[in-house]
Order: C-alpha cells, then sequence, then structure tokens
C-alpha cells in the first residue's frame, strides 16, 4: 500500500499536481516519522508551493532529535532558506553542517552528498577536504575527482584520480574513462598539458609504473606513437617480459596507418620475443606494414620474404595466418589468383583445427569470388556455416553467401540470407545485411527485371576486384540511363567513393552534393553529408565548407551513426576546447 501511494505521489509531482502529492506526502510522513526520503519528498513539495514556513518546520523539528542526529539536513534547512533569498541564513545553516565533521568526520560522506544534489559543489569539497585532512585513511578521492572536474579545477582532477590509481590500480579503467572527457587528440589543449606535466613530475619524484603507462595512454589519445614507445619501452624493461601493451600500441599505430612509427614497434617486438611464435607474428606485422606502402616494384621482394618465412616456420597449422595472408598479397594485389587458390586448397587439406580450416576457406572463398568463380565460393562459405554454426565467422559466411548471390544477380537467394542474418548476434553484420537488404529490396519494387540492379552489383564487383576506371565507367552508364530511377542515389554514392579512391576529389564532392540537393530526405543523406564534410576537411583544404556540412548532420541527423564523429570534427575545426 505504502508503494502504491509513494508511486501516486511521485506521479502528482512530476505532473505539477503539488496540492495532491503533498496530502499524499503528508499521511506517509505522519505513519512513518523516521523515514527520511518521505520527510524530504514532503519539504520538497511545500517548496514547491511555496509553503517555506512549513519545510523550515519539519527540517527543525527532525534536527532537534536528540536521540539521531542528522546533521545533513542543515543542508536542505540552508536550501530552504535560499530559495527565500535568505542567503545569510542559508550561509549559517551550511556552515553547521560542515562544523559536525569536526567532531564526526564519519557524517562527511552524507553532508558532502546533501551539498552535492543541490549542486553546491564548493561546500561539498569542503566537505570530503576537511574529512580526509582529519582522518587521512578516509578515501573521498574518487568524489573529489568528479568535483574538481564539475569545476573546472583540471590540475585538483587529475591528481585525485592519480591518487586513486595507486592506492587501487583496478582504478585505472574508470580513471581513463574520466580523463578522455577532457583529454583530446591535440597536444597543445590545456587538458593534455596539465596532465602531461602533472605524470612527469609524478614520475620524477616516484619511478611508478603507473605513470608510465598513463603517459602511454595519453600520447596514444594524441596519436603520438613515438612518445608513446618510449613508455612502453620504460614498462617493458621494468616488468616481467610481457609484450602485451607494446603489441596492442603496434596494433593501434597500424591502424592508424602510421607505419613510419609502426615499423620500429614492430621490430622492438622481434627483438625481445620470447618464443618462435612470438617472432613469427612480429614478422607477420612488419609484412603487413610493406603490403600497406607497397608498390609494384615492391611486390618480388615482399614475395621474397614470405617465402623466406615459409621456409623457416613451415607450411602447416602453425603458419595458417602467415599463409593467409601470403595468398591474399597473391591474390589481390601481385595477380596470382591460380596460384593462392591452389596454395590454400593444400593448406585446407592439412591437418588444421577447426577455427583454421573455416579461416583458410574463408580467404579461399573470397578469391573465388574475385575471380567470379561464385558456385565454388558458395561451396566454401556454406562448408563454414555447417561446421562453426553460431559463431561470428560463420555468420560473416552466411553475409558473404548473401553478397555473392547479389554479385550473381540471384537477389531473391540474397534476400534470403539477410533476412536471417538481420537478427545476427554482431551489430556490425547486422547493419551491413540491413544496408544490402534494403538497397536490394528498394531497388526492385519499381524495376521487376531489376536491370538497373544487376548493373549496379556488377560495377560493384569491379570495384571489389580493384577495376576501379571500369566500375566508374559502369555507373557512369547507370547514371545516364537509369536517370531519377530509386538506385541512381545509391549509384552517385558508389561512385564518390571510387572517385576519391582515385584521386579525383572535385568530382566524389559533386556527386555528394548531388545527393544532397536531390535526395537529402533518403537513408543516404547523412553518409553524403558526413563524407563530404571529411573530404573538404582531409583532402580540399575548405575547413568552412567541412563545418557547415558536419554542422547541417548534426542538426538535422541526429540518429545518425556519423553524429558523434561529425560533432568532435565539427568542434575541432571551431576551435572549442572538446571535453
Amino acid at each position: 500500500m505504502y508503494t502504491q501511494n509513494e508511486l501516486l505521489a511521485k506521479n502528482y509531482f512530476e505532473q505539477g499536481d503539488y496540492e495532491k502529492a503533498l496530502s499524499i506526502y503528508d499521511k506517509l510522513h505522519r505513519k512513518n516519522p523516521n523515514r527520511l526520503d518521505y520527510l524530504l519528498d514532503l519539504v520538497e513539495t511545500h517548496q514547491q508551493l511555496e509553503n517555506f514556513g512549513e519545510a523550515e518546520k519539519l527540517l527543525q523539528k527532525r534536527l532537534s532529535n536528540p536521540r539521531r542526529i542528522l546533521p545533513q539536513l542543515y543542508v536542505d534547512l540552508g536550501r530552504n532558506y535560499s530559495y527565500q533569498e535568505n542567503d545569510s541564513l542559508a550561509t549559517i545553516s551550511y556552515n553547521k553542517a560542515i562544523s559536525y565533521i569536526d567532531t564526526r568526520p564519519e557524517y562527511a560522506y552524507n553532508i558532502g552528498k546533501a551539498f552535492e544534489d543541490y549542486s553546491l559543489l564548493d561546500e561539498a569539497a569542503i566537505c570530503y577536504e576537511r574529512a580526509m585532512e582529519l582522518v587521512p585513511e578516509r578515501n573521498f578521492n574518487s568524489q573529489l575527482a568528479r568535483i574538481y572536474g564539475e569545476q573546472g579545477k583540471l590540475d585538483k582532477m587529475f591528481e585525485k584520480y592519480l591518487d586513486l590509481m595507486e592506492t587501487n590500480p583496478a582504478y585505472r579503467a574508470v580513471a581513463q574513462r574520466n580523463f578522455s572527457m577532457y583529454v583530446t587528440e591535440e597536444a597543445t589543449n590545456e587538458s593534455n598539458t596539465i596532465l602531461r606535466k602533472i605524470l612527469l613530475r609524478r614520475l620524477q619524484n616516484n619511478p611508478n609504473v603507473l605513470y608510465n603507462e598513463t603517459l602511454s595512454w595519453l600520447f596514444i589519445q594524441q596519436k603520438d606513437f613515438k612518445r608513446a614507445f618510449t613508455q612502453e619501452k620504460a614498462i617493458f624493461k621494468r616488468g616481467e617480459g610481457d609484450l602485451t601493451s607494446l603489441v596492442d600500441l603496434a596494433l593501434i599505430t597500424m591502424a592508424e596507418e602510421d607505419y613510419t612509427n609502426a615499423t620500429p614497434i614492430v621490430e622492438y617486438i622481434i627483438d625481445k620475443a620470447p618464443s618462435a611464435d612470438s617472432k613469427l607474428q612480429g614478422y607477420q606485422y612488419l609484412l603487413k606494414i610493406a603490403l600497406a606502402t607497397a608498390e609494384k616494384k615492391d611486390f618480388p621482394d615482399i614475395t621474397q620474404q614470405f617465402e623466406n618465412l615459409l621456409n623457416e616456420y613451415g607450411r602447416g597449422a602453425q603458419t595458417h595466418l602467415l599463409q593467409i595472408d601470403y595468398n591474399h598479397f597473391l591474390a589481390f594485389q601481385a595477380e596470382k589468383k591460380e596460384e593462392a587458390i591452389s596454395n590454400l586448397k593444400t593448406l585446407s587439406k592439412k591437418k588444421l583445427t577447426t577455427y583454421q580450416a573455416a579461416r583458410v576457406k574463408m580467404e579461399l572463398a573470397d578469391i573465388l569470388v574475385f575471380d567470379e568463380k561464385f558456385n565454388q565460393a558458395l561451396i566454401y562459405y556454406s562448408q563454414i556455416q555447417n561446421k562453426i554454426r553460431n559463431n561470428t565467422l560463420a555468420q560473416q559466411a552466411r553475409f558473404k553467401v548473401a553478397k555473392t548471390s547479389y554479385y550473381k544477380g540471384d537477389f531473391e537467394w540474397a534476400q534470403i540470407q539477410l533476412d536471417v542474418l538481420k537478427k545476427s548476434a554482431s551489430q556490425l553484420i547486422a547493419n551491413d545485411a540491413m544496408e544490402l537488404s534494403l538497397m536490394i529490396r528498394d531497388n526492385s519494387l519499381e524495376d521487376s527485371t531489376q536491370t538497373a540492379l544487376k548493373k549496379f552489383a556488377k560495377a560493384d564487383l569491379l570495384a571489389l576486384q580493384q577495376k576501379n576506371s571500369a566500375a566508374i565507367q559502369d555507373l557512369e552508364q547507370i547514371l545516364l540511363l537509369h536517370k531519377g530511377e530509386k538506385i541512381e542515389d545509391e549509384v552517385l554514392l558508389k561512385q564518390a567513393g571510387l572517385f576519391e579512391l582515385t584521386n579525383q576529389f572535385e568530382k566524389a564532392a559533386a556527386n555528394y552534393l548531388k545527393i544532397i540537393e536531390f535526395y537529402n530526405e533518403d537513408i543516404l543523406a547523412d553518409d553524403a553529408h558526413f563524407r563530404l564534410g571529411k573530404l573538404y576537411e582531409t583532402k580540399l583544404a575548405q575547413p568552412e565548407q567541412a563545418k557547415q556540412y558536419y554542422e547541417q548532420l548534426i542538426f538535422n541527423f541526429a540518429d545518425s551513426i556519423y553524429f558523434v564523429e561529425a560533432r568532435k570534427r565539427f568542434r575541432r575545426l571551431r576551435g572549442d576546447a572538446i571535453n
């Protein structure tokens, strides 16, 4: 009964029907005079009705109870005076609350929390600071760090979080999550500078590896991978030979395509590798870097590097990932599809685990699609699904079945597979499936012969085969012959992406602008805004134009997957301190 009445009172209060709420809260308080929440709800309801005298009587009565002292109610009493613009009495009440901490430091949490609830941050900070002065073993660093952050006292905030990390290393993830609200990619940002100076000073006074780890984290946020590497080497030398953090740094640096700094990190990993497997992994990373930066003239040397490693480590299960990389290179870059297919078929017959075999067959099937041997590819994708059901790899295989059927022009079977995948546990696969499914369905409704869709699928395959010029030409034909049809925005977006790949940035911009002009209410409008903004920012050196399209996305496409990134880029271009 009490719960029902409490919910009813809360509902009346939230709807602004304070008289009805007051009646229920008054009854609840009379029947349960020791329930602090009923008292405070009743006080707040009186305040909404401007019955400040009644609210004061209730608070004073409870404060006069000698059997259970609740000094935090002096904060509520002070706030009641503040509502009446009686600041002098409010200050007296606040100071009265704080004075209790001098004799009973254990009151600090409740009193400080009461101040925080009213956003009285200065007073809350005084409570926690005084309690820690009186009883140093009391730990209010978490509360103080949060308050200092809200107050903009960044140096104090960082100090408190570091104190927390020192006393409890498990707090590191929480602290870094809070740091990331203030730290940005810009090394000159005030927060970055303050944190870096604090860490360097602490490191000089106390060479705790925690400070090296936090400095490395900071440099990674700034994409200053060279300095992060310096910190990671220091951590490694003082540790137990664990290369995990260095490997993570190498992968992050490679993902950011900073191959100049990734190379020495990987070379260091190889030099310090404790086992042959670890060393092999390092060599694989070096080859990935080489492939990412290679020109055609470098292919013979890369081929020889792969062969040397395989001769040294063998061509069995141990090197299956290296062989997958090698044959991917042979097929997709070195134009040796048949050799890659033969190599992978041989590897698939060796003694592999179920998952190793699935990865090998996935690469083999991908190359067969690339070589337009669709039926063979579908057999391998199906084998993967049957061998490792209910696994992300199996879902990837199902999506590739759908994509292969789409390339073949078998849109009905592709749609069946995609409908299953839209419920996939993997959000990325589900999103990709949804996107392709919508494209097929939308472009099948008004054209039962699916003529334009078949042409688009053929151009899509040409793009996969890296025949970008041919794909661009085929897409241009669709624009000429199917102008005004539903597929036009898809064609414009796909062609724009290929224009970017071939450094035809002005043509890409023109396509994005057409989508914005003619299809601004359709599903690809946010893609066009974001890509155009990024193109103006990163390739065409027109930051003002970039800001314009990021801003349009922020205001008109709040549910877009690009919203957060667009806002971040817009603020940076505007010169904001991004917190």
